[in-house]
């Protein structure tokens, strides 16, 4: 992608969905199933490699 910030703001959404998910679960609004599980580690995981890579496009961008 040309634009590194809207990596960081999409990998921001997904971790906040990652943390979202399983506090959902834990106080009884969501059922905690295997397959909301799942997607809740993925958003998690993918989250922060999408973070990671926005990060390192944005300091690596000229000047």
């Amino acid at each position: 992608m040309d634009n590194p910030l809207r990596l960081i703001m999409i990998a921001f959404a997904l971790l906040i969905i990652g943390v979202a998910l399983p506090f959902l679960m834990v106080i009884g609004i969501l059922t905690s199933t295997l397959p909301l599980n799942f997607v809740a580690y993925a958003c998690s995981v993918s989250g922060l490699v999408v973070g990671f890579i926005g990060i390192t496009q944005y300091s690596r961008r000229p000047r």
